[in-house]
This record gives C-alpha cells, structure tokens and sequence, in this order.
C-alpha cells in the first residue's frame, strides 16, 4: 500500500503521540483518523495506553472507504457507518494494508518491538513506545 507510510508518518504518529500524553490519566484513549483524496480515504483506528513508567502501547487497525465507487452505484458518498468498526459501524479492517501502516508506525515512534500480531480478534496491531516520542 503505497500511501501507508505517509498516513503512517505524517498522521497516525502526531496522533499516536497525542493518545499517548492523554493517557497520562491512567485511561486508554482512541481515535478514528482519515487520510485521503478524492477517490478514497483511509481511516486508522488508535488506542493508546501507559504500559509501564516511561512505556505506552499504541494499536492500529487500518480500513479502506472507496468513494469514487460509492459514487459510482448510488450516487452518494459513503455512509457514516463505513467509517467505524463494528460495533458502531461496518467497516472491515484491511489486515495488509494494516500491517504495513503499523510497520511504519513502528518506525515513527521508535518502537520497542515490532507490531504484534492482533490476538483479540478486533485486528489492531500492537506495538510497545517508549512515551517521550521524539518528533
């Protein structure tokens, strides 16, 4: 997937690293973030916790709304519901082009480990950042 390195660096990290500060209160935080054009727009769900002093894990899910051809059969843009996961939505999760944004996710935040694999079946990659993320 060629533009997940992009959405991975200059999107889902500033975010990544945002979910991060906010989980300073002890919660887990997430966020639906698109990137795209005309045609189509990726989305990425994150969630971020604090793991351990000075640790957080990140998990990323990556999907793919198809506008042009929304607009090709019923003449509308998507519908809401595209743009979520279940259970608030229908989107399915696209497990290369996630593992690929997560890769590059990974390489953004100076992860501890590469992603892992999705062991809760929601499809998020996880992987462990030190807290203080450089930019």
């Amino acid at each position: 997937m060629v533009y997940a390195e992009g959405m991975a660096r200059f999107t889902l990290a500033p975010a990544a690293r945002e979910l991060l500060r906010l989980a300073a209160d002890g919660e887990e935080h997430s966020a639906t973030i698109p990137y795209g054009g005309d045609d189509f727009t990726l989305y990425a769900h994150l969630r971020a916790r604090r793991t351990a002093p000075g640790q957080g894990e990140v998990g990323v899910v990556c999907w793919i709304v198809s506008i042009d051809l929304a607009r090709f059969f019923g003449s509308t843009p998507p519908a809401e519901h595209e743009t979520r996961l279940p259970p608030e939505g229908t989107a399915v999760p696209d497990g290369a082009f996630t593992i690929e944004a997560a890769r590059h996710l990974a390489a953004s935040l100076n992860a501890l480990d590469g992603p892992r694999s999705a062991t809760n079946g929601d499809g998020h990659r996880t992987m462990t950042v030190p807290v203080d993320v450089p930019e």
